[in-house]
């Protein structure tokens, strides 16, 4: 029996060409200049820093590199695959393999199905079946991470671990890619750590919570509501204001709509685009338009923004 009521398949599809640049993106090369230069500099200094510095810098620098990473993963800034990926390979947040982020997020925009838990990697919701097996600590986990402050708080611990025992699982079962994909990741932490704990004199448990952990509660801010439940599948997709720091931290992913609509434009021509077709746009995703994240906080801070159980799938909880 399948593990939901939708009717797609369960394997998801990874297209097999992406888009790559027929000339070099400049910006975008000095971009992850600057990234790698500041976080250099950052874990070189990091001893002699407050950590109410440290903190802010170290978050922001993770969730940059995911920025600039997911920028490649669409084929910038070279006309180079080797180039491009040797890149944003280094796993400077830890927990997450390139390639795994690459064939999930390539996955995600060539779903049908966006948000649905079945066939978008990138999801957030789960299935009835799921709920229905869950203890209630863990239904409180999940109502309370689609808060604003859940999402920021827990969801980087949840969105970690229910990634690695799924990894785990495919380990243990004896999956070759997946033990060739961690054997890699294992050996590129291993260089990373290397430079923050020997070089640096950081300690793991200090990397963790004032980078690594901070970026991703980063990321997950700006995807706590690009995407949503709807009827159609232009409609799912959100533009958000966001303001001159959240455009600069998510290359402009604030307006995911365009982004989706365009997956291989370049992040600095993102702004352009949808002031050139803001209508047509906003027309196009149902005015799916989102005043910001600070009004994001306010709506969401208590009050979940949806329940964790798939609006099409709640059937089964009857």
């Amino acid at each position: 029996m399948p593990d939901s009521t939708f009717t797609q398949s369960q394997n998801v599809s990874v297209p097999k060409s992406r888009t790559i640049r027929r000339h070099w993106e400049w910006p975008t090369l000095v971009l992850i200049g600057v990234i790698y230069a500041g976080w250099i500099t950052l874990t070189w200094l990091h001893t002699s820093l407050p950590w109410w510095l440290v903190l802010p810098l170290g978050g922001w620098l993770v969730a940059w590199f995911g920025s600039a990473q997911h920028e490649i993963i669409h084929g910038h800034p070279t006309p180079h695959r080797f180039a491009n990926q040797a890149l944003g390979w280094p796993p400077l947040a830890l927990w997450l393999p390139y390639p795994l982020y690459r064939d999930s997020h390539m996955a995600h925009h060539n779903t049908g199905t966006l948000t649905c838990p079945v066939d978008d990697p990138e999801s957030f919701y789960v299935t009835a079946r799921v709920w229905q097996r869950l203890p209630g600590f863990a239904r409180w986990i999940l109502v309370a991470n689609n808060t604003l402050p859940g999402r920021l708080l827990i969801g980087p611990a949840l969105a970690v671990g229910l990634f690695l025992w799924r990894e785990f699982k495919k380990l243990t079962a004896g999956q070759g890619k997946a033990w060739r994909t961690w054997i890699v990741h294992a050996l590129s932490v291993a260089v990373v750590l290397y430079w923050v704990v020997a070089v640096c004199e950081i300690p793991v448990w200090q990397y963790v919570l004032m980078y690594a952990y901070p970026g991703l509660s980063l990321t997950l801010l700006r995807s706590f509501a690009e995407h949503r439940t709807a009827d159609e599948q232009d409609h799912r997709t959100a533009i958000c204001d966001g303001d001159p720091l959240t455009r600069l931290l998510f290359l402009n992913l604030n307006l995911h709509a365009v982004h989706h609509d365009q997956p291989g434009m370049a992040w600095y021509d993102l702004p352009a685009e949808f002031a050139r077709r803001e209508a047509s746009v906003l027309e196009r995703n149902g005015n799916y338009r989102i005043k910001g994240y600070g009004a994001l906080l306010l709506e969401n801070f208590l009050t979940p923004r949806d329940h964790p159980v798939h609006p099409y799938d709640r059937a089964n909880l009857a």
